[in-house]
């Protein structure tokens, strides 16, 4: 599939509300915000990191349209990444893709991945674009009401 990358902007802000509270989405995700349906909640977020100039959020898009969103941003000293596939895109290579593009872009290293472990779909797209698992960890998944172990990667380097 050919990808590409560009800013977000207002319009795509439904389309990524419909992603971010699916069901299924949000059990693999697990850290989402406690009720992934609060339109309300969804808005606040997003004003919030679109208004940090450290964070890089871009749209993931093939053809003209939106597939998903790719981001980085600031957790105490760690860099981190976060991204997001239409649901009914799943397994298809657009993750492993839109990573390997973001990367070019986002230069900060270390550069860290968190993946639930409802999720090991993702534990690959993250190794296939060089990432190392380093350990694990277990937090509250507010988007799922419970303790999720959470596998822990870092991409090194230049």
């Amino acid at each position: 599939m050919d990808l590409r990358l560009r800013d977000l902007e207002d319009a795509d802000l439904d389309t990524i509300f419909v992603w971010e509270s699916d069901p299924a989405g949000v059990r693999m995700a697990a850290f989402t915000r406690a009720d992934p349906g609060d339109r309300e909640a969804f808005e606040e977020h997003y004003r919030k990191v679109r208004a940090e100039s450290s964070n890089l959020i871009r749209v993931i898009v093939a053809g003209d349209e939106p597939v998903g969103t790719i981001s980085s941003f600031w957790i105490g000293h760690d860099r981190e990444i976060s991204y997001w596939i239409a649901p009914e895109l799943w397994g298809q290579g657009i993750a492993t893709q839109a990573l390997g593009l973001f990367l070019a872009v986002e230069t900060t290293r270390p550069l860290r991945g968190r993946v639930a472990e409802t999720n090991p779909a993702s534990c690959a797209v993250l190794e296939k674009n060089g990432f190392e698992e380093i350990g694990q960890d277990s937090g509250y998944a507010p988007g799922i009401g419970r303790t999720v172990k959470e596998h822990l990667y870092r991409l090194s380097g230049g």
